[in-house]
């Protein structure tokens, strides 16, 4: 065993101090400094070593009666500045002593800006790493990483343009300066929104604590592209409603968190009380390309709903209306379609029955730009035309569906159990994968179905000679799934195309008509899927992002879209033009909505068969789709038009 002496133990005390950061260095250099100038102006004054009448040349007014004071003045000196040594009278000693302090000045110079550059690099290097507390009020805060990200802050970004300094906080297990870089490549110009990353682990207690969780307006919660990424959502829910430095109770956070499956809910829902918004991505996709695969068109209306581009959900108190009916209140506005009624109690009421009073404290809910927009028009006459109005159509009879899934994920089971519920009895589905454990899969879910008879092919979807055995003209609906098992999103998205050119080369050979409804993972790619005229798209990634960031500007909108997106009634619809008004003859929208009321439905928009060249230059007509349009323009509806409603499934 070593000894300990005095040289190792003083060696170890300098080393801990020095280790202790930039101040003890710097306080050290200076008593350091201060003793040896202190020694060297004791040793000169005490042994009288300035040249006798030199001492106006060192600055001493009385060459021969001198003080301590003015010795220590002419020694610190020589220290602060080298280039008076220059100065001093030719005697040896005095001059030994004055480059003794002109050396140790340099040294304490060198060492000084030493310990100030290591300073300055060591806060750069500091906020780099994001790890300063954000000082911030009514700001959003995302938490954890995904290609998620970007989607969530560009709808961010448009949903503040009319807000004042906005910040959108992020915090997730990444270099800062990587999340800034690829946040200004993907996102953009964020406009008026300042956008500060912050690098730290969600679940831990002490890096939440940097974003400043008590002030923020709302808490956006991703689930990360890790194996297990709900059980990080419910830990991440669990460090900011259980932490200890909490904002106090009554308050409580506006947490909006994205749950992949659908067994986690009731712990997710446990772990964050009535303080989180679960959305269910799971769920919310197989949904939507359930009722797409019937309604083509229709993601693009939810698309337009759910974006902060064009028109959205908004709740609006207009005491104007108190005592109207909700028919009334229809019939209102000119820029806003008012699609149900939110009560004083918080009961959401969607597409209420038309006779309902609005009561004291009730609120609109509306289809407008903005909230600012809802306004009541003044109009009294809507120049509804009668005659153009057409009597309610025979209902053909509905007969079973054949519908085929190429592809599987983890979503599958999910949209074939919603497609159950739209068709009859005796309706045939076919899934082809080249993935054999799904045949087990298949036969456990053939029990649980009430309508299909389901059967599984093995094959796989890009291959031409599988699909052509298929007879695809035989479906009346096909459903691309992406293979999510692949990590690569690009190549996930690229067999998806492959797949969706072979099904429309085979189309224009057999010259037959069909709806096809696939997933891209990308958005980016909807683009180079616009070649193959697939009927719709379902970005599922950028669905779920746009809901994250919707609820987390409205908890309330959570419900609406439940009601909206799910089987039960209300729901959206994409119906035939002609089962409202006369085809070819000019009316206004007015006259659309008065058609859908006598069908206790509400007229939302409509859906052009084929885009007119006077659209071309409108933004806002996505594929056709227009939602809430200018009540009195007048619009020519033709073969193949429909008309977008809110109503009850015949």
């Amino acid at each position: 065993m070593k000894k300990t002496n005095l040289r190792k133990r003083i060696r170890f005390e300098f080393d801990y101090l020095m280790s202790k950061g930039p101040l003890p260095p710097f306080l050290l250099l200076i008593i350091t400094g201060t003793l040896l100038i202190l020694l060297i102006a004791f040793i000169i004054y005490a042994f009288d070593l300035i040249p006798k009448g030199k001492g106006n040349v060192l600055g001493i007014p009385n060459p021969d009666d001198y003080n301590f004071l003015e010795v220590f003045w002419t020694v610190l000196l020589r220290t602060l500045d080298g280039g008076v040594i220059s100065e001093d009278p030719l005697d040896v000693v005095f001059l030994i002593f004055m480059l003794i302090a002109t050396l140790f000045g340099l040294f304490m110079l060198g060492v000084f800006i030493g310990v100030v550059s290591s300073v300055v690099m060591n806060k750069i290097i500091e906020l780099r790493k994001g790890r300063s507390f954000v000082i911030a009020k009514n700001h959003t805060v995302i938490l954890g990483w995904s290609f998620q990200v970007f989607q969530i802050i560009s709808e961010l970004v448009i949903a503040n343009e009319n807000q004042k300094k906005p910040i959108i906080v992020v915090l997730a297990e990444k270099d800062k300066v990587e999340m800034d870089d690829e946040i200004r490549a993907k996102v953009g110009d964020t406009k008026n929104t300042k956008v500060i990353c912050r690098t730290g682990n969600p679940i831990d207690l002490r890096d939440l604590e940097v974003v400043n969780l008590n002030q923020a307006k709302s808490i956006i919660v991703i689930a990360p592209d890790v194996p297990e990424p709900d059980s990080y959502v419910i830990k991440t829910i669990l460090a900011i409603t259980n932490n200890p430095n909490r904002k106090p109770l009554p308050d409580k956070y506006h947490i909006v968190a994205e749950i992949r499956h659908p067994r986690n809910v009731p712990i997710a829902e446990i772990a964050g009380r009535d303080e989180v918004q679960l959305v269910v991505f799971d769920y919310v996709v197989s949904r939507i390309i359930a009722q797409t695969c019937r309604q083509p068109g229709l993601s693009v209306v939810f698309t337009e709903l759910l974006d902060f581009q064009g028109d959205e959900i908004y709740f609006a108190h207009e005491p104007r209306l108190i005592g109207r009916t909700f028919v009334e209140a229809i019939f209102a506005y000119e820029t806003s379609t008012i699609i149900g009624l939110r009560r004083q109690n918080g009961e959401i009421l969607l597409k209420p029955p038309m006779n309902t009073k609005i009561e004291e404290g009730d609120r609109l809910i509306a289809i407008s730009e903005d909230d600012d927009t809802i306004i009541l028009s003044g109009i009294l006459d809507y120049k509804i035309d009668p005659g153009a109005i057409r009597n309610e159509p025979e209902i053909k009879e509905r007969r079973p569906e054949n519908t085929l899934i190429l592809g599987w994920n983890r979503r599958a089971p999910l949209i074939i159990a919603e497609l159950d519920k739209y068709v009859l009895k005796g309706s045939k589905l076919v899934v082809v994968t080249d993935l054999s454990y799904v045949e087990r899969t298949i036969l456990e879910i053939n029990y649980e179905l009430q309508n299909h008879e389901i059967s599984f092919i093995y094959g796989d979807t890009t291959d031409r000679r599988v699909l052509d055995n298929l007879i695809v003209e035989q479906f009346d609906h096909i459903i691309v799934l992406s293979q999510t098992e692949m990590l690569d999103v690009q190549s996930v998205d690229a067999r998806t195309l492959s797949t969706l050119l072979h099904l429309r080369d085979i189309a224009d050979k057999t010259e037959h008509k069909f709806s096809i409804v696939s997933e891209m993972l990308d958005d980016r790619n909807r683009e180079l899927a616009e070649i193959t005229h697939a009927d719709d798209f379902i970005v599922s990634v950028k669905l779920d992002s746009l809901m994250l960031s919707q609820i987390s500007e409205n908890k309330e909108l959570r419900i609406i879209f439940e009601i909206l997106f799910s089987a039960t009634n209300p729901s959206i619809f994409i119906k035939p033009a002609e089962y409202y008004v006369e085809l070819g003859r000019p009316v206004n929208f007015y006259t659309v909505m008065e058609a859908a009321r006598q069908r206790n439905e509400i007229a939302i928009g409509y859906k052009l068969h084929e885009v007119k060249p006077r659209y071309a230059g409108d933004s806002m007509l996505a594929y056709g789709v227009r939602v809430n349009p200018i009540k009195s323009n007048r619009i020519f509806f033709s073969e193949g038009d429909k008309i977008i409603v809110i109503g009850d499934e015949q």
